[in-house]
């Protein structure tokens, strides 16, 4: 599920050391922002995972 959070880690991280190989802040930046963005899809991707199984749980009790 965390594939989308996974590329804009990765392409975050390669902004990041573009940005200071060639000594552009903007760039740099850019790369923090799209790891930041990385990380929160996949928090995201993870609390409703975490929601569905606490769904699929309760209904199994149900029908118990």
């Amino acid at each position: 599920m965390g594939d989308k959070g996974a590329m804009d880690k990765m392409k975050g991280k390669a902004k990041q050391k573009a940005g200071k190989a060639m000594g552009d802040e903007r760039l740099k930046s850019e790369g923090r922002t799209d790891e930041a963005k990385g990380k929160a899809k996949n928090a995201m991707g993870n609390a409703k995972e975490h929601a569905q199984g606490m769904k699929d749980s309760l209904k199994s009790k149900d029908r118990a």
